[in-house]
């Protein structure tokens, strides 16, 4: 690898920090990235290659000595939202020169998971793979445990920091506390780091958190290694992106259970989809289905319960659902997925692999899409009963098996491009991919469209408009102004650059 391309930590005091920060607002400028297209060979590859992805190497200096306190944060929302939570309260504990206590995953109404951090990911690698960049604990020390934190003026709540603020909103209004208390407890923590002002070296601890200090316990490494085995009915696994979701905990099966599949000239390949369709994505968009009256009712019911400032917005408020659908805010439902893949030319013999929870509407609602695709499969319909128990009931621990699934596949498709889900995915495959690993993601607005004139428009002329969005939306390019370095780790302290790494927007 290219000494240019390799990490270098810089780590800068506090104070230097701030100068740097009121000096100049402005976000770094990508001197690597070349913005070349990348041009589709065949529906499962890509011409181009990625010229190189950093592999980041362990910080060369250790975490400032001075330390104003400890960060502790209550993360919300889903595993993924939590992971950038945990990325993020990495960036702000080094920003204020603070220790880092093991972030806590606050139980959802909607997710119902109570799984905390080492459920999950393997807590004492985090620790150790993060040490030289910022003081990472298990827990605040004694004298401050028995602290009632909000009493005193140490809860930071979402409605105190801007959503996706600036480093120096944090110096300017958390430092203070964090000083004169020794301890801020960030409750829910969504969204609140922008990317657009943060300096390079800080950048940097973002994608060493996510990309590399972040590995998933041993039994979600074993019960994803079988996934994805069965998933390419072979045994041997040794690409890039397998040994940073597996590590050593590969499981390894017997090749000779797929000796009959290798006889038959079985499918190795898989697509994976990302069926963005369940119901508290679909109550939120406020479109409609096609179910009528009993469809507006149960959504609506749904909103009461789970989104009570929507529903309560919604009582003063007329919201089209033809106006949402024409600006590209509906989810796609499996029927329009599955005429995109049809469209960029996957028969029906292609294996698809369905990520996400319950669909909504069940297996009616899928009907359309098993018929264009019967080697439709999910992870319950791969792994056995026994395999999945352990992680039955902790929604969490069944995404990180999605997400491995669809980090490995040799497609990723994207019904939204907003969710967590498609976006850290998209992300991983782009650093750890080495150009070999495509995305395609949707744009729903000028898909929308090509719907809308379903009822003059001929298959042949559906499937051109499709190929042809492909063709003005896969150019590949380094991270644009307010695009997550999670999805687009194209950028300066992130990656070195990319020649191309096989992800496309449609």
């Amino acid at each position: 690898m290219e000494d240019s391309c390799r990490w270098q930590l810089q780590r800068s005091p506090r104070m230097a920090l701030n100068q740097r920060i009121s000096r100049n607002g402005k976000s770094p400028t990508n001197k690597h990235g070349n913005g070349r297209p990348v041009l589709l060979s065949t529906v499962w590859r890509m011409k181009n290659s990625m010229s190189s992805v950093l592999t980041l190497e362990l910080g060369q200096a250790e975490p400032d000595e001075i330390n104003n306190g400890f960060i502790l944060i209550s993360a919300n929302g889903g595993l993924n939202q939590q992971r950038v939570a945990v990325c993020n309260a990495v960036v702000v504990a080094a920003l204020l020169n603070a220790t880092l206590v093991l972030p806590r995953f606050l139980y959802s109404s909607v997710w119902k998971d109570t799984s905390q951090f080492g459920d999950i990911y393997q807590e004492d690698y985090f620790v150790n793979y993060m040490k030289n960049d910022v003081h990472i604990v298990k827990e605040l020390p004694p004298h401050l445990q028995s602290l009632d934190l909000e009493a005193i003026g140490s809860q930071v709540t979402d409605m105190d920091i801007s959503k996706e603020a600036e480093p120096s909103e944090f110096v300017r209004s958390v430092l203070p506390i964090l000083q004169q208390n020794g301890v801020v407890h960030f409750l829910g923590f969504g969204n609140r780091l922008g990317f657009d002002s943060v300096p390079v070296h800080l950048q940097r601890l973002r994608c060493r958190c996510n990309f590399h200090a972040l590995k998933f316990v041993p039994e979600l490494q074993q019960a994803g290694s079988l996934l994805v085995q069965r998933l390419r009915k072979v045994s041997a696994m040794q690409t890039e992106m397998d040994k940073q979701l597996f590590g050593n905990n590969m499981v390894e099966l017997d090749p000779a259970a797929f000796a009959e599949d290798h006889a038959a000239g079985g499918p190795s390949r898989y697509l994976a989809l990302h069926m963005r369709f369940e119901e508290d994505m679909v109550a939120y968009s406020l479109c409609e289905f096609g179910g009528g009256e009993e469809e507006r009712r149960e959504l609506q019911a749904y909103r009461e319960t789970h989104f009570p400032t929507l529903a309560m917005r919604l009582r003063n408020a007329t919201v089209s659902p033809e106006e949402q659908r024409s600006l590209g805010r509906c989810p796609l439902t499996p029927e329009e997925s599955g005429l995109i893949l049809s469209a960029l030319g996957y028969d029906g013999r292609t294996f698809i692999y369905v990520a996400g929870s319950q669909i909504y509407g069940g297996a009616p609602r899928l009907r359309p899409l098993t018929r264009l695709y019967p080697n439709l499969v999910t992870k319950e319909d791969i792994l056995t009963t026994d395999e999945l128990a352990p992680f039955k009931n902790f929604s969490s621990r069944l995404a990180a098996l999605d997400f491995i699934a669809c980090a490995s596949a040799d497609v990723f498709a994207v019904t939204d491009s907003g969710s967590q889900l498609s976006s850290l995915v998209s992300g991983f495959r782009i650093y750890h991919g080495r150009g070999r690993a495509p995305t395609l993601h949707p744009n729903r607005k000028r898909y929308a469209q090509v719907l809308s004139e379903e009822g003059s428009i001929a298959w042949g002329g559906f499937r051109r408009r499709v190929r042809q969005m492909v063709e003005e939306y896969k150019r590949v390019s380094p991270r644009p102004r307010g695009r997550s370095v999670y999805r687009q780790p194209r950028t300066p302290g992130c990656m070195c650059r990319a020649a191309g790494d096989g992800s496309v927007d449609f």
